[in-house]
C-alpha cells in the first residue's frame, strides 16, 4: 500500500452460498496480503437449517479472523416456501432489498479508507450504491475467463434470436476466445427464450459487467491463454469498450486448515488415504451441493465394485424436491445402507471408503494417494484439482457452467476425460469402471498425469512474485488509485 499510516478496506460483497463466500474469502486473503483491511458484507440467509449455509458462514469465519464479517440488519424476507417464481429470482430480488443497507454502511466507513467494493456476479444492484457513493466498483468472477467471454458474448447473440437457444441442441456455437461450445452445454437459464424472466434477468446481468471499473477473475494467464485475451479483443463485443479484466487466480485453498472434523480432530479419510500407494485412489465428489439419485449411487458403487481400484466416495442425501431452500442449504449426512447396494460397503472393506456429508476436499486432492478426481465440473473444484496436480474424470451436473467448464478442463487444458452419459443424467456401471481404470493405469493416464503435473508447476509459478497473476492484481491496485485520486 502507498500509504502506510492509515490501512485502507476493501468490502466483498458475495450473494449467499458456498460456492460464492469461499472464493471471495480466498480473494480477501490477497487483499490482506498486500497490506489491506477487508470487510465481507453478507446478508442472512432465509432459511435456516442445521446444516446450512449460515453453519458454513461461521466455520469461515471462525477461520479466519484477519478478516472482518459483517452482517447486513435483517429485512424480513418475503414468502419463499410459498412463491412460484424461480429461486435463484427470489435471491436476486432479496439481495435487491438489502441495497439501503448497504449504503448506510460503506457510508459508515471515512472515505479516505474505503478502497473499492468488489461485488459478486450476481449482486449487480450493488453498482448503483456505488455509482451513487463513488465508490470504486469491480465485479469478481468465480469461474473461469473461457466463462466469462462466451458470457461477454452472449447478449449479442440472443439480441438478435425470437427464440431460445434449447432449439439448437447439441449444435456447436462459436465464440471468441474457447473451443466450440454444444448449445446444450450453455448454463440452462440462458437455453430459455429471450423473453423468459430468468434469461432476461440474466441477460441484464451479465451485460451490467460493463458498468463496473473492471473484473477480477478466478483464473491465470497461462491456463486460459485463449479465452484472457479474447477479453480484451476489441471484436469480443463489437462498438463496445470492455472494462479491464484482471487474472488473479487461481484463488483455491491451501489446505490444512479445513481438514479437521466437528470435534477438531483429522478427518478419519486422510488417516485412510496415509495407509494407500501413491496416486492408487479414485476420489469421487460432486460439490457442496451434488446429489445423485438412488439408481445412480447404486451404478457407481456397480462399477467401483467391478473396476477393483481403490476410491474415496462422498456421498450426499439423494436430491429431494427443488425448493428456494436448497440455495442455501447443505444437505444433511446419508444413510449409505438405505443408498448403496447391500453388502457393498462389507465387499469392497479396505480398498474403499465411503464417507457421508462432507470431505476436505483441497487436502484429499494433495494427498499423494490421489490418483484422479471424479468432479461435477464446478470452477472452484476444477482450479482445486489444478492446483494439486490431480487429473480429471467429469461428470457435469445440469445447471451452472459446469458442462461448459467440462468443454475447457477436456479440449483446452488437455487435463481430463468426459464421463459419457453425464448429457443423458445416468452414467453406467460399465463406463464408470473403464474410465477410471483407463485414467489410474499406464498410457492414457500416464499422459493426463504428465499434463497435471505441468498445469500445477504453472499455477506455482502464476501466484509466485513476479508471476501474472501477483501482477494482474499489482495492476488492479494502481487502477484504483488512479480513480481515486
Amino acid at each position: 500500500m502507498d500509504d502506510g499510516s492509515v490501512k485502507q478496506i476493501a468490502v466483498l460483497y458475495p450473494v449467499g452460498g458456498v460456492g460464492h463466500i469461499g472464493p471471495m474469502t480466498q480473494l480477501a486473503k490477497v487483499f490482506l496480503h498486500h497490506g489491506y483491511d477487508v470487510t465481507m458484507v453478507l446478508i442472512e440467509p432465509p432459511i435456516k437449517s442445521t446444516d446450512s449455509g449460515a453453519g458454513f458462514i461461521e466455520r469461515v469465519a471462525a477461520s479466519n479472523p484477519s478478516i472482518t464479517f459483517h452482517v447486513l440488519p435483517l429485512i424480513p424476507p418475503p414468502d419463499l416456501a410459498s412463491s412460484t417464481k424461480h429461486p435463484f429470482l427470489l435471491i436476486l430480488e432479496l439481495m435487491r432489498w438489502y441495497n439501503e443497507e448497504l449504503e448506510s454502511f460503506l457510508r459508515s466507513i471515512p472515505r479516505e479508507r474505503l478502497h473499492s467494493l468488489v461485488i459478486d456476479l450476481f449482486c449487480t444492484h450493488a453498482i448503483d450504491v456505488a455509482t451513487k457513493e463513488g465508490v470504486p466498483v469491480y465485479k469478481f468472477f468465480a469461474s473461469g475467463a473461457g466463462t466469462l467471454a462466451i458470457f461477454t458474448q452472449l447478449p449479442a447473440l440472443l439480441a438478435g434470436r425470437q427464440t431460445g437457444l434449447k432449439e439448437l441442441g447439441d449444435t456447436p456455437l462459436e465464440f471468441l476466445g474457447v473451443p466450440s461450445m454444444p448449445a446444450s452445454h450453455l448454463v440452462t437459464s440462458l437455453l430459455e427464450s429471450p423473453e423468459d424472466e430468468l434469461c432476461r434477468t440474466m441477460m441484464k446481468i451479465l451485460e451490467r459487467n460493463a458498468d463496473t471499473h473492471g473484473v477480477l477473475v478466478n483464473t491465470f494467464e497461462s491456463l486460459e491463454s485463449r479465452a484472457l485475451p479474447a477479453l480484451r479483443d476489441p471484436l469480443c463485443v463489437p462498438g463496445q469498450v470492455l472494462p479491464p479484466v484482471y487474472s488473479v487466480g487461481p484463488l483455491v485453498g491451501t489446505g490444512g486448515t479445513t481438514d479437521k472434523q466437528e470435534g477438531g480432530s483429522r478427518h478419519e479419510c486422510l488417516a485412510w488415504l496415509d495407509a494407500q500407494p501413491e496416486r492408487s485412489v479414485v476420489f469421487l465428489c460432486w460439490g457442496s451441493k451434488g446429489a445423485l439419485p438412488k439408481e445412480q449411487l447404486e451404478e457407481i458403487a456397480d462399477g467401483l465394485e467391478r473396476c477393483g481400484q481403490r476410491f474415496l466416495w462422498v456421498v450426499r442425501t439423494p436430491a429431494g424436491s427443488d425448493g428456494p431452500k436448497r440455495y442455501w442449504e447443505q444437505r444433511g449426512e446419508a444413510d449409505l445402507d438405505a443408498l448403496l447396494p447391500e453388502g457393498f460397503l462389507e465387499r469392497t472393506k479396505g480398498r474403499g471408503l465411503v464417507v457421508t456429508s462432507w470431505a476436505p476436499q483441497v487436502d484429499v486432492l494433495n494427498h499423494p494417494a490421489t490418483g484422479v478426481f471424479v468432479t461435477h465440473c464446478g470452477w472452484n473444484s476444477t482450479l482445486e484439482a489444478i492446483a494439486a496436480g490431480v487429473p480429471m474424470l467429469c461428470w457435469p451436473l445440469a445447471g451452472a457452467e459446469q458442462r461448459m467448464n467440462k468443454v475447457f478442463i477436456t479440449d483446452d487444458m488437455g487435463v481430463g476425460v468426459e464421463m459419457e452419459g453425464y448429457m443423458t443424467g445416468f452414467i453406467k456401471a460399465e463406463e464408470i469402471e473403464g474410465k477410471v481404470r483407463q485414467v489410474l493405469e499406464a498410457g492414457e493416464g500416464t499422459r493426463l498425469r504428465k499434463r497435471a503435473l505441468q498445469l500445477k508447476k504453472e499455477t506455482e509459478e502464476a501466484l509466485e512474485d513476479g508471476g501474472s497473476s501477483q501482477a494482474a492484481f499489482l495492476r488492479f491496485l494502481s487502477d484504483v488509485a488512479n480513480l481515486r485520486e
